[in-house]
């Protein structure tokens, strides 16, 4: 197993942990239920556990994409560039969070405030998430860029036009 299939590997779970967790989170709060609320946050942790994984293993990822057909520098430094703001703010929802349980486990007062702050970084999370999924897929999914519809077309006038010269 190298860093590339290492990374593919780990690299979906800070994403579809942060969308779990969120929802998981929304429950809680509208139930008033502590022990719901502390599912989420032992799953923004492991989220934000897995984004570090996912981190460490990315440099020798696109060390491997880069020497691929139809993978520019572009594509991935753009996935790069989110995958690092995404890390960060599953780093500070998994702070959050471990305060969140903390102050759950000690009946604090301010354990609700804790929530509602978790909320609004999850939510960041979750577009961030879906930001870095997307730039990630384009690197080897060449259907789901901005432009595919266009080169897609243009492919296949050619493709019709060097039959056409053949005639």
């Amino acid at each position: 197993m190298n860093d590339a299939h290492l990374h593919m590997v780990v690299n979906h779970f800070p994403i579809i942990g942060t969308i779990f967790g969120l929802g998981i989170l929304i429950t809680g709060i509208v139930m008033k239920n502590s022990v719901v609320k502390n599912v989420a946050y032992v799953l923004f942790v492991i989220a934000a556990i897995f984004g570090a994984i996912s981190m460490s293993t990315g440099e020798g990822a696109e060390e491997i994409a880069e020497n691929l057909p139809a993978v520019t520098h572009e594509i991935i430094h753009e996935h790069e560039e989110m995958a690092e703001k995404l890390a960060l703010v599953l780093y500070v929802l998994g702070g959050i969070s471990l305060l969140g349980l903390f102050m759950n486990i000690k009946n604090h007062t301010k354990a609700n405030l804790i929530s509602y702050l978790a909320f609004v970084v999850a939510l960041v999370g979750v577009f961030l998430g879906k930001q870095t999924g997307t730039t990630g897929g384009e690197i080897r999914h060449t259907e789901i860029r901005e432009n595919a519809s266009i080169s897609s077309t243009s492919e296949a006038n050619n493709s019709s036009e060097s039959t056409e010269d053949k005639d």
